[in-house]
């Protein structure tokens, strides 16, 4: 069995420059963890597997293709390989999101 306490996890360099940590990683699918302070955002960009997330804490904005919605915690937000996604954090407080990739992409994210 293997444990892993998130909050010692070290964030690692990502092309949004948020604080960003991998906490899962096999040969079938990856975890990071995404927490935006408040004011932050993650650029524009697509990955060429889908996505799903799950909201852990606070309230954000996601714009996945041409919607945006507004979302927070427990809400399970699915994004289809390919289509241009972001989240924003508008808000006075801490949000943070676990984000699944699966099957685990051969390729990096591409930001637009």
């Amino acid at each position: 069995m293997k444990i892993t306490e998130v909050a010692n996890v070290v964030s690692g360099p990502n092309p949004h420059h948020v604080d960003a940590r991998k906490i899962y990683e096999s040969p079938h699918a990856i975890a990071v963890v995404i927490t935006l302070q408040p004011g932050e955002s993650l650029k524009r960009h697509s990955t060429l597997v889908d996505v799903f997330f799950y909201v852990l804490e606070g309230t954000g904005i996601v714009e996945i293709g041409d919607e945006q919605n507004t979302v927070g915690k427990d809400m399970l937000v699915e994004s289809p390989a390919r289509i241009p996604h972001r989240w924003l954090n508008q808000s006075k407080f801490v949000f943070r999101v676990l984000v699944v990739k699966v099957p685990k992409p051969t390729e990096e994210t591409k930001l637009l």
